[in-house]
């Protein structure tokens, strides 16, 4: 049975970082993507960043209103997955969830549709 589980949340001051980890457990995924989304009180999910790795092939893919600020990682070899966030801002507040997709293309996807599995989530708010 897959498992995913999130932590790292908190209260951080504008301006401020976290890292958000997610243990998978279940199975292998070094050649899945690995994504992270977001979801903030009133408002629709939305993605975040997505790693896919196929073979030795790498690709990273983030939304605009974090590009430059968050930093998705993987280490395959313990079943982790990061998302480092730096220069948060309060639009930033939101459950985040790490997701697995298991269609094999190496393609970072931006769609929650698809991902096949998810974690519960862990609550990120940015507040002074």
């Amino acid at each position: 049975q897959v498992q995913l589980i999130e932590s790292g949340g908190g209260l951080v001051q504008p301006g401020g970082s976290l890292r958000l980890s997610c243990a998978a457990s279940g199975r292998t995924f070094s050649n899945y993507v690995m994504g992270w989304f977001r979801q903030a009180p009133g408002k629709e999910r939305e993605f975040v960043a997505a790693m896919s790795r196929s073979g030795f092939v790498t690709k990273t893919k983030y939304a605009d209103s974090v590009k430059g600020r968050f930093t998705i990682s993987r280490d395959d070899a313990k079943n982790m997955v990061y998302l480092q966030m730096s220069s948060l801002k309060s639009e930033d507040t939101a459950v985040y969830r790490c997701a697995v997709g298991t269609t094999r293309g190496g393609i970072p996807y931006t769609t929650s549709s698809s991902y096949d599995y998810w974690g519960q989530g862990t609550q990120v708010t940015v507040s002074s």
